[in-house]
């Protein structure tokens, strides 16, 4: 199950190696893509099972999105919908005989890390303008230093906590199947399905609270006298 943190190489592209991680996480992603345009295809005004139970994921996840900012649901349902959809599947896939989590690779973690740093400003910049920035400067230039230092340290500590809790998780399933047998490590293996997912909703709710905290600062143009 585990081969360290670093992926297996696939194969290359020129000098470039593919590895196992990169392969996983465009399959996901392709799978999904399929997935949702199947069906999307034929959306009508009475709609069948599938188009029900579609319309009820959307709906809890905007639900879920509203209860912490109420006014920007819906534009950061894409962004909050991906990561709740995409990172339970990435998580559990190392259940699987002979697959392994791509956020068991540190670098998939980092750059899912990296996607919420840039949102956070993008989002940030889209509702505010560029006096986004001057929320650095509150409620003094001095502290400036410190949320540059902050909004470094919460993408690395964001980065990290996935990597380490699936990476931990697999690492203990596959010690206890070499050292107990195939039938001790179900509880481990129910363990680590509810570890997965309940690691999927704190990610995507730290990128939540991060992403409308951004959408949320007092514009100073519009700040009361």
């Amino acid at each position: 199950m585990d081969e360290g943190i670093s992926s297996a190489v696939l194969f290359y592209i020129g000098p470039l190696p593919i590895h196992e991680t990169v392969v996983t996480t465009w399959l996901i992603m392709l799978g999904l893509v399929v997935f949702c345009a199947m069906l999307t295809r034929r959306l009508s005004l009475q709609p069948g099972k599938w188009q029900t139970m579609l319309e009820g994921v959307v709906l809890t996840l905007e639900q879920a999105i509203a209860n912490a900012d109420p006014v920007n649901a819906q534009k950061l349902l894409p962004l909050i919908g991906t990561f709740w959809i995409f990172l339970p599947i990435a998580n559990l896939l190392g259940v699987i005989p002979g697959l392994n989590s791509p956020t068991r690779d540190l670098s998939v973690t980092a750059a899912l890390a990296l996607v919420v740093f840039l949102s956070v400003h993008l989002y940030g910049i889209r509702q505010l303008g560029m006096s986004y920035f001057r929320h650095y400067l509150s409620p003094s230039p001095i502290l400036l230093p410190f949320h540059i230092i902050s909004e470094f340290t919460r993408t690395i500590a964001l980065a990290v906590r996935l990597f380490g809790n699936i990476m931990s998780l697999e690492m203990a399933a596959l010690l206890i199947l070499l050292v107990a047998g195939f039938l001790v490590p179900v509880p481990i293996l129910m363990l680590h399905i509810i570890e997965a997912l309940v690691q999927a909703y704190i990610f995507g709710m730290l990128a939540l609270i991060y992403v409308a905290g951004a959408m949320q600062q007092v514009n100073p143009a519009t700040r009361p006298k």
